[in-house]
């Protein structure tokens, strides 16, 4: 890069690994500056520029979709901890960006040549400062597809030549803690196949990539070797723990760390490790993705079904990577770990360590995915564990959701109002020969004769005390299921059928309290505009009329409509919602609203008849209409009457209106719960977080340190990535190295 502070060059044409003939003032074009920002950086005969336009954002695999911080943004974060100032021009040291900024190493205590060595890795002129197009590009370079492996490269690319030489491997490898457990032989025959017999080639990013690939099972080899001292092809669990916490420890988690010994051997209690077993064990942890997708697929995507060992060695057959010995290995680490309670029969020999579930998975390689949530307006840990939930946790769970799920039926309730005012009126209209001339033919029909002769307000009337109710009524419905629902739920999260449907039928049942009120209140300000009249009705006015009692009149078919309704429509919105999820579990907002409004579909259409009777019986019969006196009597009634289609009135206008509204609903319930996240210790809606394969970034989200913007917002996960996916630590302390692990 040019280092346009002082006029001095290194290397403006060297080469980079983005492509033939692409100089450093080309790539830096296509990762962030315009054509006149570089012409500003370089001279113009030594820029060359490419046809690609500029991208204004990036995306990132670990990071989703990073837009890219402006100028004047960056510039103003850079000057805020820029200690340094030369010649008017301020600049940063390596403190400044790892310590202070990025805040990934103490200031107490520090190692400085760890500090030296990672800032190295934004100062590509190599002169111990950081200037703001070097922090900039910076910004650019972690919005890459492939930054987790860049950021690595320009850490071992010492002196900024583009590429890595022998010398500044070794460098940085006798300064990792690694290395100072376990030294590497640096003479062995893996080093001279990268950089030749004399040691002298140098590696390219893309070669680089692979020789970090393929470094830490060189190194574990390595290490069986010399621990296998008479040559047996055997070493002790002993050492083979040893070797893997060593070695392989950014690959353990602290459940796997410590049952290795008892893992070492098959679970069978042996004290001896053989090399294919050593090997096996190795490779099942560094395809746990491969693993991880060879469980869905036997599921069908299903998380919280239980796979056999038969099963997943059926889904496996045709991956090749995958062996029997692995297989085996992991069935007997998920025993180990005790995530499943299954009891097995010792003498089924291949059901001997029971089924696996997806979180078995999980326990062993969280670090593989990294969750990035909804950006939460609030979030609020009311329990630091689940065995602290008490009843008062549990309370104030059910308000907490009480609470969301009345604001969530408001707006669903709003956003429907005025199909639903078209299916109470079309529900009402009698025909037959005891009925006049029908004023409505169809549902479009209603529409437009309500626009013209009331207004637009008209397709509103009763929506007041329609909001009044409804945030209750859809509250205790969605408070009850979720209430019930975690009731039949199983530790692994696993809910039989029938536990759903009861689930909902208790929800449809809780809420005829409040919906029977609502509905004769609203049907009768809905049907009121049908008939000139010179007296103004009112809910005030309706209510006095009915008085207590008489506001739960057809509430019989209220239960009749609401409770099938709800056992119907909950089971089919999990499940529809299941099947909608992407492969890592995770549910957009618009595949909620979707599933949503499929299972309101056959929920709605199946229920018409109740609700046609339920509307009949709270309606007030004008004259010369038919009166019904109960539930049996309008069927009775209706039957002879009209005929069994009467009983299908208004059925698309209520599916119309039930569907998108139950749609927009649940929408709105589950996007205010991961908005305001509140931790009780309980269940979570499913698929709200997102789970995204992160190259080998530990489970961080973006940073929410408010000077982190940009690319920026992953930096610190990419650098403990190094960590993680790479075991590359550096100690982060003066006095004695401590290790450092991924966080769990």
């Amino acid at each position: 890069m040019a280092d346009c502070r002082r006029g001095r060059k290194v290397g403006i044409n060297k080469q980079d690994d983005h492509g033939p003939g692409m100089n450093v003032a080309q790539w830096l074009k296509g990762l962030l500056f315009t054509e006149a920002q570089c012409l500003e950086l370089f001279a113009p005969e030594e820029v060359v520029f490419s046809e690609q336009p500029h991208p204004e954002k990036c995306t990132h695999k670990s990071a989703g979709y990073l837009k890219r911080a402006s100028t004047e943004q960056l510039q103003e974060i850079f000057n805020k901890y820029a200690s340094e100032e030369v010649n008017g021009v301020k600049y940063m040291r390596a403190g400044d960006f790892i310590q202070r900024y990025l805040r990934f190493i103490p200031e107490k205590d520090f190692n400085e040549e760890s500090v030296k060595l990672l800032g190295g890795i934004i100062d590509t002129s190599k002169d111990g400062l950081i200037s703001f197009p070097e922090f900039q590009a910076f910004e650019g370079l972690l919005c890459v597809p492939d930054a987790l492996y860049k950021t690595a490269f320009q850490l071992f690319d010492t002196n900024g030549n583009g590429m890595v030489s022998f010398e500044e491997f070794v460098e940085v490898v006798r300064k990792t803690t690694l290395h100072q457990r376990m030294p590497f032989n640096f003479d062995g025959n893996f080093i001279k196949l990268y950089f030749g017999k004399d040691k002298k080639r140098l590696i390219s990013y893309s070669e680089f990539s692979q020789l970090l690939h393929d470094f830490h099972e060189v190194y574990a080899m390595e290490a069986f070797r010399k621990s296998d001292k008479d040559g047996s092809g055997f070493i002790s669990a002993l050492d083979f723990q040893d070797i893997m916490v060593s070695i392989k420890s950014h690959l353990l988690t602290k459940d796997v760390k410590s049952n290795l010994v008892a893992a070492a051997s098959g679970g069978t209690g042996g004290q001896r490790v053989s090399f294919p077993y050593f090997m096996a064990f190795n490779s099942l942890l560094n395809n746990m993705e491969l693993i991880k997708r060879i469980y869905l697929n036997a599921t069908g995507g299903n998380r919280n079904q239980e796979v056999t060992k038969e099963e997943f060695l059926h889904s496996a057959q045709m991956m090749s990577q995958i062996t029997p010995l692995e297989v085996d290995i992991l069935f007997v680490l998920c025993h180990l770990l005790h995530q499943t309670s299954i009891s097995v029969s010792h003498e089924d020999h291949h059901s001997w360590f029971g089924r696996i579930v997806y979180s078995d998975l999980q326990a062993i390689a969280p670090e593989q995915y990294f969750k990035q949530i909804t950006n939460r307006l609030a979030e609020i840990k009311a329990v630091s564990s689940p065995e602290e939930r008490g009843a008062l946790i549990q309370v104030l769970e059910s308000a907490y959701r009480f609470t969301l799920g009345a604001l969530a039926g408001a707006v669903g309730a709003t956003a429907v109002y005025p199909i639903d005012l078209v299916k109470t009126r079309m529900q009402n209209q009698r025909s037959g020969s005891f009925v006049g001339e029908l004023m409505y033919r169809n549902s479009m029909d209603c529409f437009k004769k309500v626009i013209r002769h009331e207004g637009a307000t008209g397709l509103y009337r009763g929506l007041v005390p329609q909001l009044m109710g409804v945030a209750p009524e859809k509250a205790i419905k969605l408070t009850v299921n979720d209430l019930v629902r975690d009731k039949f739920t199983d530790k692994k999260g696993n809910i039989p059928l029938w536990g759903e449907i009861l689930s909902g039928a208790c929800a449809g049942g809780s809420q005829v309290i409040f919906t029977n009120p609502l509905e004769i209140v609203k049907i009768r300000l809905q049907v009121a505009g049908e008939i000139a009249s010179t007296t103004k009705i009112s809910a005030l006015s309706v209510v006095k009329e009915l008085g207590f009692f008489g506001l739960y009149k057809g509430a019989k078919a209220c239960f009749l409509r609401d409770i099938p309704f709800s056992a119907i429509y909950f089971p089919a919105y999990a499940h529809t919602k299941a099947k909608l999820a992407d492969e890592n579990g995770y549910n957009h907002p618009l595949t909620l609203l979707l599933a949503g409004a499929i299972a309101g579909i056959p929920a709605a259409s199946l229920v018409t008849p109740a609700d046609v009777i339920k509307t009949r019986l709270q309606v007030v019969a004008r004259q010369g209409q038919t009166t019904y006196t109960g539930v049996i009597d309008a069927f009775g009634k209706i039957m002879r009457e009209e005929g069994p289609r009467a009983f299908w009135k208004g059925s698309v206008a209520r599916v119309c209106r039930s569907s998108p509204q139950f749609g927009v609903t649940l929408l709105t319930y589950e996007i205010l719960q991961r908005l305001f996240y509140v931790d009780f210790g309980g269940t979570r809606p499913t698929g709200s977080e997102l789970n995204v394969p992160a190259v080998g970034i530990a489970d961080e989200v973006k940073s929410t340190n408010p000077d982190h913007i940009g690319g920026y917002q992953v930096a610190l996960p990419i650098f403990q990535g190094i960590e993680s996916k790479f075991g590359l630590c550096l100690p982060k302390f003066k006095t004695g190295f401590i290790p450092v692990t991924p966080p769990s």
